[in-house]
């Protein structure tokens, strides 16, 4: 089966304030766990998170890069995907004892979801949130209230093959009446994590709401980019004592780095070092 890949599309109703977005990834999912040996529900702790970057990349609507990060005290300590305008993401997960428990709040324990924007034009904007709550979507829903005071609903899945995630929100304009929204989150509840999957964009959002006009908009495409190279690994080594570096050349004959994000192995001898 031929499954949508790696696409974010947006979407408004001609009768209601309210925006919509869905993304499908594969392959750029794919891409960010393979070869690090995460267990299947860190696996899966990271496409919601890679689509949920990608959902908020496209509400927050700005140029530059943005990077949420869940971290606690829990065995799952540590879990991030950074992000941009163009959907170039990356991510990575640290985990410090065994998981046992399926429910993200236990795995993660007492801990914060922490969002920051880096806007090519304009200050950084760091938001904090509790990750006191039962999923990651829950816990950025928590985060759109509070910040933004906007009614935001998010579906978020992934089974280590594929992840997929929905956003509907209210529009800043909109009245106080939230029958809209309502209605169109009840409609969006009905979706199986099947058919976020295996269903085209298009075929998915008539499925949803063959009765509602919907307008959509030109997909854009999601990629996993890690941003590691060659000369920014030597950059990075230029911050370590010179005497140090000399001690690891003497004994080992080279620096090996790896880069944590796509696991690249950089080799470095005497001659880089002038």
């Amino acid at each position: 089966m031929e499954y949508p890949t790696d696409q974010l599309v947006r979407y408004t109703f001609a009768d209601q304030d309210v925006r919509g977005e869905l993304v499908q990834l594969t392959s750029s999912y794919q891409s960010l766990i393979r070869g690090h040996q995460y267990p299947p529900l860190v696996q899966q702790a990271l496409g919601e998170m890679m689509a949920a970057v990608s959902l908020l990349t496209a509400t927050l609507k700005f140029e530059g890069h943005i990077a949420v990060q869940l971290q606690g005290d829990g065995p799952l300590n540590f879990i991030a995907v950074n992000g941009n305008h163009q959907q170039q993401l990356r991510g990575i997960a640290r985990i410090r004892d065994e998981i046992k428990s399926t429910n993200i709040r236990d795995m993660i324990g007492k801990g914060q979801l922490v969002i920051t924007l880096e806007p090519e034009q304009g200050e950084r904007y760091q938001g904090v949130t509790s990750a006191d709550a039962d999923s990651i979507a829950e816990m950025l829903e928590n985060y759109f209230m509070q910040s933004e005071q906007l009614a935001t609903k998010i579906w978020l899945n992934a089974d280590g093959e594929h992840a997929a995630g929905m956003l509907l929100q209210r529009m800043p304009a909109s009245g106080k009446d939230m029958t809209g929204f309502e209605h169109l989150t009840t409609l969006t509840e009905t979706i199986t994590e099947q058919e976020l999957y295996t269903l085209p964009a298009e075929q998915l959002l008539h499925r949803l709401y063959h009765e509602e006009t919907v307008h959509i908009y030109p997909p854009q495409s999601v990629s996993f980019v890690c941003g590691c190279s060659r000369e920014r690994t030597l950059e990075a080594l230029a911050s370590v004592p010179v005497e140090q570096i000399k001690e690891i050349l003497e004994q080992d004959g080279e620096i090996v780095m790896t880069c944590d994000y796509c696991l690249t192995e950089y080799r470095f001898s005497q001659e880089d070092f002038g």
